[in-house]
C-alpha cells in the first residue's frame, strides 16, 4: 500500500473515531497532524518527541479532548478512544499504551516507521 493509501484510511479512520467520540459526549479540537522536520527536532532537542514522527508522514493526530466544556489532559481520559481507534484497523495506535504515555496521540503504523 502507498503512503497516500494509508494515510487516505488514516483519515477515514481519524474521522469515524471524532465521530464516535461525540455519539460519547465528548468534543474534540484538533492539534498538531502535520509536523515539520524542525520542529520534530525542537521536540526531540526538548525531550518532548521523536525525529521520525509519523506526524511528519500525515499519519497521526493529537485530539484535544473536552466533555461539558472541561479540557481532559490526562492520557486516563482517553482510554475509551484509544479501545475504540485500535479496534478500527490492525495498523492503529494509539499513544497511551507508549511507554511515555501521550493519550492523545493517534498514529498509524507503515513500513516500519516510528508511530
Amino acid at each position: 500500500m502507498t503512503l497516500g493509501e494509508t494515510q487516505e484510511e488514516f483519515s477515514r479512520d481519524l474521522a469515524m473515531l471524532i465521530l464516535w467520540a461525540y455519539a460519547q459526549g465528548y468534543a474534540i479540537r484538533m492539534g498538531e497532524v502535520l509536523r515539520s522536520k524542525e520542529q520534530a527536532q525542537w521536540n526531540v532537542d526538548s525531550g518532548k518527541g521523536i525525529a521520525d514522527s509519523n506526524h511528519l508522514r500525515k499519519l497521526a493526530a493529537d485530539l484535544n479532548l473536552f466533555r461539558d466544556g472541561q479540557y481532559m489532559a490526562e492520557s486516563s481520559d482517553h482510554v475509551e478512544l484509544g479501545k475504540y481507534w485500535k479496534s478500527l484497523h490492525p495498523d492503529n495506535v494509539w499513544g497511551g499504551d507508549f511507554k511515555r504515555r501521550d493519550g492523545n496521540h493517534y498514529s498509524r503504523r507503515y513500513k516500519g516507521y516510528a508511530v
